[in-house]
């Protein structure tokens, strides 16, 4: 991958900018003894289907977690039912197991499923590429996922999750709770944040983004949006083009996310205190001036 010392400087200094998505949100929302005891429990009493389809998942190249998308799914009994008509260790629904080629008959075939469900998730993974959008997506539909992002106006899912089915958001919530169980939370959480870092930072392998894609930094309610558009010399129209609904968000809640182009980000980051004291010193509020 070919980086030169401009990207390298851009990376470092939007990684120090970029809070990481932790335990404040993406977590084991039940890290009891019970909860522990039951996940392991399951995994146990079924570990001949457990080595199964992590065999399958790692010749596929997927990471052994995955099989703890079955195992909240449907506690790896093959003969399973759900009330929506999902059967199976994977719960396919019809229509999902149609666009793989896998019958409607053959949803309770392990083997047949769980080479079904490697190649959809191997699917869903090039389009998301993070393990936690993959499972919402795998529970709710890509369609869905569509919309909760174009409502969030975000790709990034601690930031479009408010926008899906209540029963999708508590889907990921079990699988974290499960990935806790089976000590692998901590590499699904890294390669959520890895993903959103190459969401910030780099597109096509590796080359700096244009202007279309957007970097982002959080930001208080001390700065103003003038004086950040008058030390980055843009105009305040193009700033909020980039920021819909930020003054409003910075009166209501004392913070927001700042997106910015890619080569507007490290003046930014390095005029912020600058901005900053600018900004208590003339106004008190973000307000836009007439």
């Amino acid at each position: 991958m070919k980086m030169n010392l401009k990207n390298i400087l851009l990376a470092a200094m939007l990684l120090m900018a970029t809070p990481m998505v932790n335990a404040q949100f993406l977590t084991a929302s039940d890290t009891s003894e019970n909860s522990v005891k039951r996940y392991k429990s399951i995994i146990n009493a079924n570990k001949e289907i457990v080595d199964f389809i992590e065999y399958s998942l790692v010749q596929k190249g997927l990471p052994r977690h995955l099989r703890n998308l079955a195992l909240i799914e449907s506690h790896f009994n093959r003969n399973i039912t759900s009330g929506a008509g999902a059967v199976g260790v994977w719960q396919f629904m019809t229509a999902h197991a149609n666009q793989y080629g896998l019958t409607e008959q053959n949803r309770n075939d392990l083997y047949k499923s769980t080479k079904t469900a490697a190649v959809s998730l191997a699917n869903l993974y090039k389009k998301y590429n993070n393990w936690i959008t993959v499972v919402a997506a795998y529970n709710c539909g890509e369609g869905n996922i569509a919309k909760a992002m174009a409502a969030a106006n975000s790709s990034q899912y601690h930031v479009f999750y408010k926008f899906l089915p209540e029963e999708t958001i508590n889907h990921v919530k079990k699988y974290l709770n499960a990935c806790y169980a089976t000590g692998e939370l901590q590499a699904v959480l890294s390669n959520y944040n890895s993903s959103r870092m190459n969401t910030v930072f780099f597109a096509d392998g590796g080359s700096k983004k244009d202007n279309s894609q957007l970097a982002e930094t959080d930001i208080n309610a001390g700065f103003n949006l003038n004086i950040i558009a008058d030390e980055l010399d843009v105009d305040m129209e193009k700033l909020l083009s980039w920021n819909p609904g930020i003054s409003d968000e910075l009166k209501q809640k004392g913070q927001s996310t700042l997106y910015l182009p890619t080569d507007l980000m490290p003046d930014f980051l390095l005029r912020k205190t600058k901005i900053l004291s600018r900004s208590v010193k003339e106004s008190n509020t973000p307000t836009i001036r007439q």
